[in-house]
């Protein structure tokens, strides 16, 4: 709009016969300026000004985009494509961003840096369900708590056909039982199990390549035999025998964990099956073209069943519980009864045949159980595990009402504001039973009248009334004692003669006469 009106005021002052140095010294607009809209006509200005203008819908994300890349110069725009699904749920193209991170990159000079590229020989798919390649990836990843980095480690599976991705995350290193434990993860993911396993010479694998006759580790050998897998162990410095989960090791480094924050390892467990389903098997793969999540379905049919028995005695694993009181489990909220999280922060997850059972952290005792749930970020509930408050409210408030001295207006009273302040019920229930006790009977009664009359359906108010009636009582009249009436006694005078009156009055004076 501004451009519109710059536009319109050097084509009104070029009418009026101002010249170009004229029209920029008044208008204080830059001659270069000037001199591009002079011999503009209004289409042309529609054309070559606004069209250009018109903005990418990616350019409300721009500053968040030139932050990451500010911030990591080697982020890919895969990367940067990912994290927009996450946060924004983006519909567009990855070329698209691509394109636009580029074009980013071109206009404020930021230069990405590029990670040496190892060559890697092209080998011949195996059929399907035949080979799967493992191999253990080793990243640094900034702890948020500890403020400092730390190592994570995982253990990658790719099906050779299908590609089809997955992992195990330990935040110390694994051992032996942990690789075993972790294949048997796999197996369970992917339902069912390969017939070759392709390995580094590692040693929790092997202990000694013994010229041909390999020595593998007790964990494994039991485990080899147990399953009767075909095993194919790379020699050294032979990386292209297993190139693809390299590949796949570097893409879980490079597009997952790469600029991540790590909170605890089951977070992260959680982040990570989340990017499997979203971006890890879900983006069409560079060399075969194809989605591994949806070749998988089809491979998925060409694996070998593995027995439930076996993850009945090997898949014996542990979560954390949540403060909402549910068990996370592959994508899935699970609850346990309320009040567990007070009493155990962890707990231990068996699967038996299609069901869930959950124990305590020694596996002493059965918390819950639930079928399992084939769909993904689902919530499921048993509804033992729910929280009656209604029938303790009712008991609550039938007890309230007893200690009004009208039990009709009371209940009436207690339930108003339960409909009214049904979030608050408890709290609004403390005060009126704690206002009872302190207040006299006469004082609660009147109180209770007042905030019916009045339609103040709230504790407070009936607690404020209660403390004016309470203070505001009427003088009690003190009774005077009552009077005492003595008996009265008759008394009989006695009687002079009143010559003796006489002569005491007289004195002496009849002695004078004489």
């Amino acid at each position: 709009m501004e451009r519109w009106i710059m536009y319109c005021k050097i084509q009104s002052m070029r009418s009026e016969g101002f010249t170009q140095r004229q029209v920029a010294k008044i208008t204080r607009i830059n001659r270069n300026t000037v001199r591009k809209y002079w011999d503009m006509i209004p289409d042309e200005y529609d054309e070559l000004i606004l069209t250009p203008s018109k903005k990418s819908s990616l350019e409300q994300h721009k500053e968040q985009i030139l932050t990451w890349l500010r911030d990591y110069p080697g982020v890919t725009a895969a990367q940067i494509y990912d994290w927009l699904q996450e946060r924004y749920q983006i519909t567009l193209t990855e070329g698209s961003i691509r394109k636009y991170v580029k074009k980013l990159r071109i206009e404020y000079d930021i230069k990405e840096k590029e990670d040496k590229l190892r060559d890697y020989q092209s080998v011949e798919d195996p059929p399907m369900g035949y080979q799967m390649q493992v191999d253990i990836g080793i990243t640094s990843v900034f702890d948020v708590y500890n403020r400092k980095y730390k190592k994570l480690y995982c253990i990658g599976f790719v099906l050779s056909n299908s590609r089809h991705k997955y992992g195990v995350w330990f935040d110390r290193p694994p051992k032996a039982q942990d690789m075993v434990q972790a294949i048997y993860y796999c197996f369970e993911w992917m339902g069912g199990k390969p017939k070759e396993l392709v390995f580094d010479q590692d040693r929790l694998i092997a202990v000694d390549e013994n010229y041909g006759d390999i020595i593998y580790t007790k964990e494994f050998e039991k485990f080899r035999q147990e399953e009767k897998l075909k095993i194919y162990l790379c020699r050294k410095g032979d990386p292209e025998s297993k190139g693809r989960v390299e590949a796949v090791v570097k893409f879980f480094k490079g597009n997952f964990t790469k600029y991540r924050q790590f909170i605890d390892i089951r977070t992260w467990e959680e982040e990570f099956e989340a990017w499997l389903d979203r971006t890890g098997n879900k983006k069409v793969h560079s060399i075969t073209k194809k989605i591994p999540a949806e070749v998988f379905e089809i491979e998925r049919k060409y694996l070998t069943p593995v027995p439930k028995t076996k993850f009945s005695l090997n898949q014996i694993i542990t979560r954390a519980i949540r403060k909402d009181n549910t068990v996370l489990y592959e994508g899935n909220r699970y609850t346990v009864p309320l009040g567990t999280f007070n009493k155990n922060k962890e707990v231990s997850i068996e699967i038996k045949e299609n069901e869930l059972h959950i124990y305590d952290l020694f596996g002493d005792v059965l918390i819950a159980s639930h079928e399992l749930c084939k769909e993904k970020g689902k919530l499921i509930r048993n509804n033992h595990h729910l929280r009656n408050n209604e029938t303790k409210i009712s008991e609550l408030l039938d007890q309230l009402a007893k200690c009004f001295k009208d039990y009709d207006k009371g209940r009436y009273f207690l339930e108003e504001i339960r409909r009214h302040k049904s979030r608050y019920i408890r709290d609004q229930y403390k005060i009126i039973e704690k206002t009872l006790n302190e207040y006299s009977q006469e004082a609660a009664s009147k109180a209770l009248d007042y905030c019916l009359v009045n339609e103040l359906i709230s504790a407070v108010d009936f607690r404020d009334a209660a403390s004016y009636f309470e203070s505001n009582k009427p003088e009690e009249v003190i009774p005077l004692p009552p009077t005492i009436v003595k008996p009265v006694i008759q008394y009989t005078a006695q009687k002079r003669d009143i010559d003796e009156y006489t002569k005491k009055l007289l004195g002496g004076k009849d002695k004078w006469l004489n």
